[in-house]
């Protein structure tokens, strides 16, 4: 193809932007505040680039040594942004700098010669980035929170001063956007009855990677993992976070380890950062536990895993547990039950719709140890209903969770927004003049 004509097909692509303030699209999976939604973000945005979208993904740059701009494929990139220093921020600090994250976002428009006529911002912050977007230039507005603090809050202690703020923006969110996307039944229900009943809100579930987490061969898995065929592998993937409740988990495992000395026992956890960051001092709390409890020889701290290698982990388990004291999806699930592991969740949130219960896994209530260690316990003694469990878990997966799947309904929910923003010209017409004035 002709540079002539690879630029005309370039300029026909209709460009929306994604916006997810603090989950940089380009991160690796795993380290300090890179998990779920900078997963959700880079392969929604990748899909829709296939479906024939131009999608530009904003985050914070905080590392200075990052490039500013990362070429995904040709259509799709992340856009590193000025908003504050350029070094990591904690959540909770970050809204600070959203003004500026806001300048820096227009000025790239000017710069590219380009406004977006739709906006998808993912968490709260980038909410209220939208929020202005469509106040000031009639951007179309859908958002995804991710998180509800309407429903985290209930369950901290110590509240940050960002909290009135945060729930305020997301009734705004609700009640202001074009659409919301919620990502499960629970989630929508959580936003009509904590939030606001005003504002339009559709269901459309998160995705995972088919291609690459799929059912393979275990014993390959295990062979590659040095892990022995004899060894009950029990599996948790994620972030080092109070609110994902791995002390649940390691006390569950203790407890097993404790009723059955002689069972062959192996707790694996994978995620995390590098030493001196912030969820450091999780991981130091975790193995503190896991030192009291006398299961340090059966309990390995994998550390970060590339997403190529992620299947392999999840093969290998026996069990992948995911113990979160809320989740309003939980990718983690769908990745292991495409790999076709048995889960054993809290009965919280979205993992309330990924898990079908005695079909996909189990799920017991959050924070429940001896709920866990039975539930675990149930998974790793009756190999033959196991057995049905991995090939149900795998076909939900396939028939309901692509990338793909999810990419398709987002598309035409853009498409439907647009059409109605043309259908509605005295809207464009307004916000042109606001802007101009």
């Amino acid at each position: 193809m002709s540079q002539s004509l690879f630029s005309n097909r370039y300029k026909r692509r209709q460009s929306i932007a994604l916006i997810s303030d603090h989950g940089d699209p380009a991160a690796d999976i795993g380290r300090e505040e890179a998990g779920g939604q900078n997963v959700y973000v880079r392969q929604v945005g990748e899909a829709l680039a296939r479906l024939g979208w131009q999608v530009d993904m904003f985050t914070r740059k905080s590392n200075a040594d990052d490039p500013t701009i990362v070429q995904h494929t040709p259509h799709c990139r992340t856009i590193r942004l000025k908003a504050g220093p350029e070094e990591f921020v904690s959540r909770d600090e970050i809204f600070q700098y959203m003004p500026e994250f806001l300048a820096s976002f227009k000025a790239f428009q000017t710069k590219e010669g380009v406004i977006y006529p739709l906006v998808h911002s993912n968490y709260w912050m980038s909410a209220w980035v939208g929020l202005q977007l469509k106040a000031s230039q009639g951007a179309q507005l859908i958002h995804t929170y991710h998180s509800l603090g309407a429903v985290k809050y209930q369950s901290v202690l110590t509240q940050p001063d960002i909290v009135t703020t945060r729930l305020l923006v997301e009734q705004a969110a609700l009640e202001q956007s074009d659409c919301v996307v919620a990502t499960s039944p629970q989630e929508m229900e959580h936003l009509r009855s904590l939030v606001s009943t005003e504002g339009t809100i559709e269901i459309i579930p998160c995705g995972t990677d088919t291609s690459n987490f799929k059912r393979i061969s275990r014993s390959q898995a295990r062979g590659k993992l040095d892990i022995s065929l004899r060894d009950q592998v029990i599996l948790y993937v994620g972030r080092f976070d109070p609110r994902k409740g791995i002390e649940t988990l390691v006390r569950a495992v203790g407890k097993l380890r404790a009723d059955d000395p002689e069972a062959p026992l192996r707790l694996m956890i994978v995620g995390g950062s590098e030493p001196g960051q912030s969820d450091g001092l999780e991981r130091v709390r975790i193995e503190g536990i896991v030192e009291e409890l006398g299961i340090q020889d059966c309990t390995v701290f994998a550390g970060r895993v590339g997403h190529d290698q992620l299947p392999l982990f999840y093969t290998a388990a026996d069990v992948c547990v995911i113990p979160s004291h809320y989740e309003p999806f939980g990718l983690v699930a769908i990745e292991a039950m495409a790999c076709g592991t048995p889960v054993v969740a809290s009965d919280v949130g979205g993992l309330k719709f990924t898990v079908i219960p005695e079909e996909t896994g189990l799920l017991v209530p959050a924070q429940d140890v001896s709920g866990f260690a039975g539930a675990i316990d149930r998974l790793l003694s009756d190999s033959l209903w196991t057995q049905k469990v991995r090939r149900k878990a795998a076909l939900r997966v396939q028939e309901n969770f692509s990338w793909e799947g999810v990419a398709i309904q987002l598309s035409d929910l853009y498409r439907r927004s647009l059409a109605q923003s043309i259908a509605q010209p005295e809207v464009v017409q307004a916000a042109a003049y606001r802007k101009a004035s």
